[in-house]
């Protein structure tokens, strides 16, 4: 028959390849549409509306103890005693930085980064001398790799402990109950809030507060292996990240973040 074509069977292929390569891609961009829209839905609200809480260079007081929270942007410290100054906020370290003071004791300073336990593991694994005595300075971090670090130390017997210009806030007080014995000077800062446990919340609504809810669980398990108050939670679930509630030291006590006087 003459006016008549056939298509090819390599050319149907061809096409219903293409067909499937464009849904994939189409898909692709149909997630990192969400995964943006997710990030936006975090970060547009504390741009638009900033918390009102007071900044953190204001003292506290019983029950006026929550203060706007900008890691990257807390009040500078003055100097410990006999040392240099401390570094602005802007400059402390991205991740931990472990640095031997002596022989007897470590300090910890900076954001606690994802994979800065598994860095410490293998920054231990170097030494010879087992610290006694570990310091901290961190405004927080990651949750999971505080949990895993106090627990080395436990493991260790180390103590923790904070001078009074010292910092410990969000996950950091998690590292702070790790400790042996734990130590807190007056004027020292350590504050709790709400934490993000890697969920991502593109997922369905049900496996997102499972994940969350996981993870509060497992604060709560190691809070109570380490002999502190899962009390503690309370204030830290009913603060949002953008804010911080500073514990008193009476608090400190209360909750047993901090060791009874011998």
């Amino acid at each position: 028959m003459t006016g008549m074509t056939v298509e090819s069977e390599p050319e149907v292929r061809d096409d219903g390849v293409r067909r499937w390569l464009v849904a994939i891609l189409g898909l692709q961009v149909l997630f990192a549409l969400i995964l943006f829209g997710a990030d936006l839905a975090r970060v547009l609200p504390a741009t638009l509306w900033p918390s009102p809480a007071p900044g953190m260079d204001l003292p506290v007081a019983p029950g006026d103890q929550t203060r706007r929270f900008t890691p990257d942007a807390l009040p500078a410290r003055a100097p410990r005693p006999g040392t240099s100054p401390l570094p602005a906020r802007e400059d402390m370290p991205s991740r931990l930085e472990f640095t031997q003071d002596d022989a007897e004791t470590l300090t910890l300073t900076g954001t606690i980064a994802p994979g800065d336990a598994g860095r410490f593991a293998d920054w231990l694994a170097t030494r010879s001398d087992t610290p006694g005595v570990v310091r901290l300075n961190s405004p927080g971090g990651s949750v999971a790799d505080a949990l895993t670090i106090g627990r080395a130390l436990r493991a260790m017997g180390a103590a923790t402990e904070m001078t009074a210009t010292d910092i410990c806030l969000s996950a950091c007080p998690y590292i702070l109950a790790g400790g042996a014995i734990r130590r807190v000077a007056d004027g020292a800062w350590v504050g709790v809030h709400q934490h993000f446990f890697g969920e991502n919340i593109a997922l369905p609504a049900f496996l997102a507060v499972e994940d969350i809810q996981r993870g509060q669980g497992e604060v709560m398990a190691y809070l109570i292996e380490m002999d502190v108050d899962p009390a503690l939670m309370q204030p830290a679930l009913v603060t949002p990240p953008d804010e911080i509630y500073l514990l008193l030291p009476e608090e400190l006590v209360q909750y047993r973040l901090v060791s009874p006087p011998a």
